[in-house]
């Protein structure tokens, strides 16, 4: 194997895949690098993806460590981060993948501590990272797809723009972060996918679901509905849908709660207010379907009956304190119902806190058994029961049972 620069001469394996790793972070080409095969002491730890990330601080490497039911993001300098990668890869993990424009580096360790270091080609769709100012980063969709032009995101007149960057973004911020949610499950190849938007506003983010899906579902047949109760916005994007011939989409006027049942595939509901998340996911679970994407707001049904533990008295008696332990109690409550109702439940950030603190998407895949969990309602009433909480909406609606098996009473402080 030719190396890639006289740099390398006599490095092991380990030493030429830091060099192409800072080879590709020089060179505008990394997409990303992911430590798998973990055996470590920590059970719920799955990976650790990095990516080139441009923060107003300067380039940095941003690590997620991917939990059973969460993740968690830091960044680092880039050659602090390339540190953090060899010391990963020389304790923790034995696979490592090394993803750039040119090129894709496999480095794993064998028994005895010896690696090995392969080289393949990289695929036709692979995406670079941090890229150099005078290239246009690539992105999910191109600026010239009819919808974006006709929701005003994109267009050729600077005026229509205007505003609208950080709108483009996250539209691809969004689809890179369902992908993993959708191909976590693989429905039927022959069946039709179905999937709903409750609350979808303007649909921007309906519009994307839909050319996400068609374009990754080649030959299926694609139903997307996005709900929402203003019948303008309605009326809007129907004659958008039309206009981009977009024959699998469409929206309707309706309110979440009276939505009646049907079979989904899928059910997103961002930015849903307060118990309307609740009516949402509530609807997605009874519905059946695979997947559940929410992104909360408005956190206000319990923090009027939450009654503080002892020890958070003094802290809780702060209005801003007890502001963000009601939103940490319903979300909380919210994912460890979703795991009782047979979902892998996953919480984590979507947008960085510099644009909103409303920034905490919740996901659930369902499992394959389809079976409740004891051991999750058991979690549930405990943290319920910390805060003197005694129902609560999404509980309601899916008649979770409070009493456990064999109590007599609520489990009570």
């Amino acid at each position: 194997m030719a190396a890639s620069s006289s740099a390398e001469g006599g490095l092991g394996p380990l030493g030429r895949f830091l060099c192409h790793l800072r080879e590709a972070m020089a060179k505008g080409q990394l997409s990303r690098v992911t430590l798998s095969a973990y055996r470590g002491p920590d059970s719920s730890l799955r990976r650790v993806q990095v990516r080139p990330v441009e923060l107003k601080a300067g380039r940095r490497l941003s690590f997620v460590w991917s939990h059973a039911t969460r993740d968690v993001t830091k960044n680092f300098e880039w050659e602090a981060g390339v540190t953090l990668i060899q010391q990963l890869l020389e304790s923790d993990f034995t696979c490592g993948h090394l993803h750039a424009s040119t090129a894709r580096w496999q480095i794993e360790r064998k028994s005895g501590g010896v690696f090995r270091l392969t080289r393949s080609e990289p695929k036709v769709s692979e995406l670079s990272g941090s890229q150099p100012h005078d290239r246009p980063k690539l992105r999910a969709f191109a600026r010239d797809e009819p919808w974006l032009r006709a929701l005003g995101v994109t267009g050729p007149a600077e005026e229509i723009r205007r505003g609208m960057e950080s709108k483009y973004r996250q539209i691809h911020r969004f689809i890179e972060l369902m992908e993993p949610v959708i191909s976590a499950v693989t429905p039927d190849s022959e069946g039709p996918v179905r999937v709903i938007d409750m609350g979808c506003g303007k649909g921007y983010l309906t519009f994307a679901l839909y050319s996400h899906l068609l374009r990754r579902n080649p030959g299926r047949a694609i139903e997307v509905i996005g709900l929402e109760v203003r019948a303008e916005l309605v009326e809007a994007a129907n004659r958008i849908a039309k206009e981009c011939r977009a024959a699998g989409l469409r929206f309707e006027t309706g309110r979440i709660e009276e939505r009646p049942a049907e079979s989904v595939t899928g059910m997103i509901a961002l930015h849903a207010c307060d118990t309307a998340t609740d009516d949402a996911l509530a609807w997605g679970i009874k519905a059946g379907a695979d997947w559940l994407v929410c992104s909360p707001c408005c956190h206000r049904e319990l923090r009027p009956r939450m009654i503080p533990p002892e020890n958070l008295k003094m802290a809780l008696r702060h209005g801003i304190f007890a502001e963000r332990q009601a939103e940490f109690l319903t979300d909380a409550l919210r994912t460890g119902l979703l795991e009782w109702s047979g979902y892998e439940a996953r919480a984590f950030e979507f947008i960085s806190p510099e644009h909103t603190a409303k920034n905490l998407m919740v996901t659930g895949v369902r499992l394959k058994n389809g079976m409740a969990r004891e051991s999750a309602a058991n979690s549930v009433r405990r943290l319920a029961s910390d805060y003197g909480i005694e129902q609560q909406r999404l509980a309601l609606l899916l008649g979770f049972p409070w009493k456990g098996p064999g109590e007599n009473s609520r489990v009570t402080r």
